[in-house]
Order: C-alpha cells, then structure tokens, then sequence
C-alpha cells in the first residue's frame, strides 16, 4: 500500500493550490484518518487513505464555478483515475462514496464506516485555532470580512439572514461542527480543540464591540 499511496498523493498534488485547502490540509486529513480508522477493525484502511488523499481534488472546480459543487467532482475525478491505474470497480465506487459525502453542506450523508471516518478527519481541521486560521485565510482571497453591522451599528454574529463574514460561517458552521461528528476518537479529539476556538471567537467579539464604543472624548 505504501507504493501505491505515493502514486495517488502524486496524482493529488497536481490538483491543490488553494491556500486554505492545500497539501498540509491534506495531509492533516490523511493522519486523523489514520488516527481514528486504527480504532476499527471492520475499516478498509486503503478505501480510507485514498479517500483522504483525493477527498479535495475537486476544489479547482467548485472555486472556478461556485455552482459545482468539489465534493461530486472531486468523486468522479478520483473514481476515474482509480480505475485506470487498476483498482476494482466496488473499491473505485467506494473512495468515490467517500468523497461525495465529505462535504459538510451537503445532503449526501456518510453511511460506511469508511466514509464516516474521511467526514470526521476533514471537520476536525475546522475546529480550534486550525479551523479559524483556515477559514479566515479563505475568506479574506474571497474578500469576505470578519463582520458585519446593521443599521445601528451593532456587530452582527451571524444570524441565517446576514450578509457572508467569518462571524456568521462560525455560527452557522464552526461552532456547531462537533455535534455532527459520528466517531468516538473525533469527538474526543474536537472536544479538546473546542476550547482554542470559543476563546478566539469571545476575545474577538470582546475586542470589536469595545473598539466600536470608543468614543472620541475618551481618547484624549
């Protein structure tokens, strides 16, 4: 498997150069995976390094054309390539089932045992400071600021109605990502870096509401 792993990060790294989802993302990906797929059994150990390997390959894509969706893509891209360099049809439908149900906003739900872990290993790179660090480094290539204010000037934290900022992709997104988990190892992993993130997102809401209420008078 070790060959073979080489010849598929090799076929990966012609497809990452997106900053917030690059090599060491992948790689990170690829060592939970091995973290966690250690505690089962039943898992098919190479359905789930390739999976992590090839489970961005589709992001050129979806940032190329917002209506495509890296996940689908990503799925045939990897199933193709799979099959050409010999892999079974069962076990190149499977690294594509993976892929496809990566995705956090997505209906395709993980349902292998596989496929649940390639899940886990991916929303364990959102949580903590990692997860902020990433979502702040893509948001600002998009222009997407840290918050937004309504009409009276208060700080918006993300309500479903509010314009794109990192408050509301942590509200809607971060913060509710270690309820979703299904792996024991995620959880407990999640569970120590919840901690890093609520503190970051608390002094930063603490600094930009205090900065918002200097007034001029009190700056002399």
């Amino acid at each position: 498997m070790v060959e073979e792993e080489k010849i598929i990060e090799e076929f990966m790294l012609k497809f990452m150069d997106d900053s917030a989802h690059d090599i060491e993302h992948i790689y990170r990906v690829l060592n939970y995976s091995k973290i966690i797929v250690n505690n089962y059994e039943e898992a098919d150990k190479k359905i789930v390094i390739a999976s992590a390997l090839l489970h961005d390959i589709g992001r050129k894509i979806q940032f190329k054309n917002p209506e495509k969706c890296h996940a689908k893509e990503g799925g045939e891209i990897a199933y193709t390539f799979l099959k050409k360099i010999g892999w079974k049809e069962r076990d190149c439908q499977h690294v594509k089932d993976c892929i496809v149900s990566h995705r956090y906003r997505t209906n395709n739900k993980p349902s292998t045992i596989e496929a649940k872990i390639i899940f886990d290993a991916d929303k364990l790179d959102v949580t903590g400071a990692i997860g902020i660090a990433r979502t702040l480094l893509y948001q600002g290539y998009v222009n997407i600021p840290i918050y937004t204010v309504n009409e009276n000037n208060i700080v918006h934290i993300g309500k479903k109605e509010d314009p794109r900022s990192f408050f509301k992709e942590y509200n809607n997104k971060l913060k509710k990502v270690y309820n979703l988990l299904y792996t024991k190892e995620a959880r407990k992993i999640a569970e120590i870096n919840r901690k890093h993130s609520e503190s970051f997102y608390n002094h930063l809401i603490e600094e930009i509401t205090f900065s918002r209420n200097i007034k001029f008078e009190d700056t002399i």
